[in-house]
C-alpha cells in the first residue's frame, strides 16, 4: 500500500518534468530557426547594398519567410548613426504575424552604406 502511494505521488511529478522538457526543447528549436531567418534576412540586405540595387535603409521593412515548413514573420528597422556612412539595422523575427507577439530572436548590425556619399 505504501509503495502504491509513493508511485501515485511520483508519476505526476515525473510527467510534469517531462512536459516541461518537451516545451523547453520546442522553444529552443523555434529560437534557433528564428535566428537563421534573421541571419538570412541580414545577409540579403548586405548583398543588396553591395550590389547597389538601390535599396534604401531609411525605412522599416516587414515580410515573411518559410523555413522548416513554417512561416516566420520578420521586421527590419534602420537608423542612421552618428558615424557618416553607417547605419544600424535591427532584424526581429516572430512566430506569429501580430505586432504584439514577442520576438523570438533579434539581431542588430551596423553596416557601411557603400556607394553613398561620405562612405
Amino acid at each position: 500500500m505504501i509503495a502504491l502511494a509513493i508511485v501515485a505521488l511520483s508519476v505526476p511529478a515525473l510527467l510534469l518534468t517531462l512536459n516541461q522538457q518537451i516545451d523547453g526543447t520546442a522553444y529552443l528549436r523555434d529560437r534557433s530557426l528564428a535566428q537563421m531567418v534573421a541571419a538570412n534576412r541580414l545577409t540579403e540586405l548586405r548583398l543588396a547594398l553591395r550590389q547597389g540595387s538601390g535599396q534604401r535603409l531609411n525605412s522599416n521593412l516587414s515580410g515573411s519567410e518559410t523555413l522548416a515548413n513554417r512561416d516566420w514573420f520578420w521586421t527590419v528597422s534602420t537608423q542612421n548613426t552618428e558615424v557618416p556612412g553607417f547605419s544600424r539595422i535591427e532584424v526581429q523575427v516572430r512566430g506569429r504575424e501580430a505586432d504584439d507577439a514577442p520576438a523570438l530572436h533579434t539581431i542588430v548590425a551596423f553596416v557601411s552604406l557603400e556607394g553613398e556619399p561620405g562612405a
